[in-house]
Order: structure tokens, then sequence, then C-alpha cells
């Protein structure tokens, strides 16, 4: 499953190929609160047809109705690209259902140019990071491969979204809680993978849409070349194979690196790091472990949860209070027992 927006512009992309009229909507700023992010898309053919949101459903039957002739509306007519604002008066926020106070800004692109968008997907289908620069007045949108993500910007003449390759998710050990996680990732729009060179786990391990990799994990891990958008967890168990991986992950810029384990492994596992291979608790910072936040989770499937909360949480750079980490909870609990 492909991220949100790489879906939206796909579609737009082929919609516009194939000769349909497309009205692409960009969330560009937002005043209180507000249900959908800056640089969120959606995709509104002109039979109604929608990819993608802005808010929680009630702007979109607003843009349909006002642009697209199935309902009623002028249709997607050929224009510059307009700045549309929602949510002003009390009574507006209450109509299209944002929460008190909230206001949005769009940006209606009509029918973009679909080889522009066309030469976008190449590139992020290819991995790179690309930025994307729309000038409002013109509807002139200009593509800039870069190394480094800036945040999305709106200054009432120019956007500037920053569009990178789908967020990834590498997992070390084929066992029943890399099932669930893998799966949980795979509807946040992650691409995962998994590598286990056991036989005896990986020949049996079967989800559909991961991408089985075959080798020792520190070959794995180093070949994957691991980018910003990166996540590797280790869950083998095993310290022959998380270890090794985890130091060739530390080696790069994943943004988040972590392994299961209790909290004595996890010490000991420091500890070997630190002796047996010149880590440094400074080092070491970015590894997390006990992976998850605090939930009491005791299954599989209620430890894939607390995990994949943690890593969406680093993925959205959201700190966590210390009363969700794992080894701070149960010592807490510890004490007052």
């Amino acid at each position: 499953m492909e991220s949100i927006d790489l879906l939206v512009l796909r579609t737009a992309r082929d919609w516009l190929q194939a000769g349909e009229s497309v009205l692409l909507a960009t969330v560009a700023r937002t005043w209180g609160s507000s249900p959908r992010p800056v640089g969120s898309m959606m995709a509104l053919r002109n039979d109604g047809r929608v990819v993608g949101s802005v808010s929680g459903g009630c702007i979109e039957d607003d843009l349909i109705h006002r642009h697209t002739t199935a309902y009623g509306g002028s249709g997607i007519a050929q224009r510059s690209p307009q700045v549309l604002r929602y949510g002003v008066s009390a009574d507006e926020a209450h109509r299209f259902g944002l929460p008190c106070g909230g206001t949005l800004e769009l940006i209606l692109e009509a029918n973009p140019a679909w080889r522009s968008l066309d030469q976008l997907l190449v590139q992020l289908d290819a991995g790179n990071l690309v930025q994307r620069t729309l000038e409002v007045g013109t509807g002139e949108a200009r593509l800039n491969v870069t190394d480094t993500p800036v945040p999305f910007s709106f200054d009432g003449q120019r956007m500037v979204n920053t569009l990178g390759p789908g967020y990834r998710l590498l997992l070390i050990g084929a066992g029943v809680l890399a099932e669930y996680l893998a799966t949980m990732a795979l509807f946040n729009g992650f691409k995962v993978s998994v590598c286990d060179p056991r036989p005896e786990y990986m020949d049996g391990w079967n989800v559909a849409g991961v991408e089985k990799l075959v080798g020792m994990p520190d070959d794995v891990v180093r070949a994957y070349a691991a980018d910003m958008r990166t996540a590797i967890v280790g869950l083998s168990h095993d310290p022959k194979l998380d270890d090794l991986a985890l130091l060739e992950a530390l080696r790069g810029p994943a943004f988040y690196i972590g392994v299961i384990g209790s909290r004595r492994n996890n010490e000991l596992r420091r500890a070997r790091l630190i002796e047996h291979f010149g880590e440094s608790e400074t080092s070491l910072q970015r590894l997390h472990g006990p992976i998850g936040i605090y939930i009491g989770s005791k299954t599989p499937a209620e430890i894939a949860v607390s995990v994949m909360a943690e890593l969406l949480a680093a993925k959205n750079g959201v700190v966590l209070p210390g009363t969700l980490d794992v080894s701070q909870a149960k010592y807490a609990q510890e004490e007052g027992a």
C-alpha cells in the first residue's frame, strides 16, 4: 500500500493523461485546529470521483458540488491556481465540519500538466526527494531533486512542497511479531521488507505486499541504503543477527532504529556494543530499546501496536513523555509496588 500522497499524484496523472478534467487541491495553511496537515492533497475528477482528502469530508463535498458537473457545479475550467479559504466565521466552521476556531486555506490547481506530474512520479519512484515549487500567479510548477527536505511553505504567491519516496520499514527477524508489525506498517503507507537468514522462520513467513530479502542482516542493511524516511527494527531475539544489523543501521540516517527485548537484554546489548564494537552512550542515543510505548502489552498483536505507535511518533517528530517509555514506566511500577 503506497502513501496517500503518491496515490493522489499517480491518480491525478492517470486521469489527466486519459483526457479527464482534474482539480488538484493542497492544504496550504491552517489556523487553529485542522483535520489535515499542510501539504495534504486530494484529486477531484470532473465527474465527482475523489482520491485523498483535505478535511474530514465536508470541504470535499463542497468542492465536489462547486467544481463537478455531476452535482450541478460549473465543472473544472482551465484557470490559474486559486486560493480558497474555509472556516473564517463560526458559521462556516460549523457548516464545513471544522473544529472550533479552525480555518483552512487551499490551493486549487485546475488541470495541472500531466507531464510535470509524470516527471515528479518518475523521480519519486526512483527513490529521490523532490521539491515542487508552484507559482500561484502563473501556474508554473518547477521540480528540483534535493537531498534536504524543507518544511512545506506558502507565502501567498509561491508554494513549496517537498515530496519524498515512500517511508520504508526493514524488519530483522521473521517471527509472529514481525507479521503483525508489517501489516500495521503497510496500512500506514510504509513499504515493508523483512530479512531473516534462518530458513525455519523465513520459509513459513508470508505477508502479502512484504519484500523478502535474503542474506545476513548486516549485509542486507548495508545494501538497503537507508535514508531519512527509513525505519529499521530488530525482532529476531538473536544477538548474532540483531547486533551487527543495528551497528550498520546506526551508521546511516534512518529516522528510527529499534530492537525488541527486555530491559535486561537491552542493557546487555548496549554493554556489548560499547565494549566490543567501540560504541558509546552518545552514539547509541538513537537506538530505541526496549521498543514501543508502555500500554501494558503482552501479546504479539498488542506489542506491535505499541511499537508502531512509537515509530509513528518518531516519523511525525513527536517527543513522547517519559511516562510512555517502557523502561521508565516499569521502573515506576516496581518502585510503587
